[in-house]
C-alpha cells in the first residue's frame, strides 16, 4: 500500500526549547511542513480548524492532556482518525514501546534526539510503515 509522500507533520510538544530545535530539524534540515502545537488540546483545535497532517508526532509527557490522551482525542476527528502517529519520549524501554504500539503508534523517537538525525528518523518510521503494509 502506498501512502504517498510525507510532507506535513503535526508536532505536539509543550517545551518551547525542544519545539524550536525540532522545528529547525524538521523544517530546515528535513524540508517538512510543520504545524506546531504546545498541548494536546491545541492540536485537537488545530485539526478542527483544518490542519490535516500526513503524520502526527506527539510528546508523551505533557501537562493536562498527555500524548496518549491527545491521540485518543485526535482519533475521534475525521481528519486524523487514521493519520499515522509516532511518540517522542525519554521512556523507551520495551514495555513502554509495546504500550505505544498498542495505541497504534508506528514508532517512537527517543528524547533527547539528535537534531541532525531527527528528520531521517521520522522519514525512516514513515518508510518502515510503508514496507510493513506492502
Amino acid at each position: 500500500m502506498n501512502h504517498g509522500v510525507l510532507s506535513h507533520i503535526l508536532y505536539v510538544e509543550d517545551d518551547p526549547d525542544i519545539q524550536l530545535i525540532a522545528r529547525i530539524a524538521l523544517e530546515t534540515v528535513g524540508g517538512f511542513t510543520l504545524s506546531v502545537c504546545s498541548s494536546g488540546q491545541e492540536a485537537v483545535d488545530a485539526v478542527r480548524a483544518g490542519v490535516c497532517p500526513d503524520l502526527m508526532l506527539l510528546d508523551v509527557m505533557m501537562p493536562g492532556m498527555d500524548g496518549p490522551a491527545a491521540l485518543t482525542a485526535l482519533r475521534r476527528l475525521p481528519a486524523t482518525a487514521n493519520t499515522p502517529v509516532a511518540f517522542m519520549t525519554a521512556k523507551v524501554q520495551g514495555s513502554e514501546l509495546a504500550h505505544y504500539q498498542s495505541l497504534g503508534a508506528i514508532g517512537v523517537v527517543a528524547k533527547p534526539f539528535d537534531p541532525m538525525q531527527l528528520a531521517a528518523q521520522v522519514r525512516e518510521l514513515w518508510e518502515q510503515r510503508e514496507r510493513d503494509d506492502a
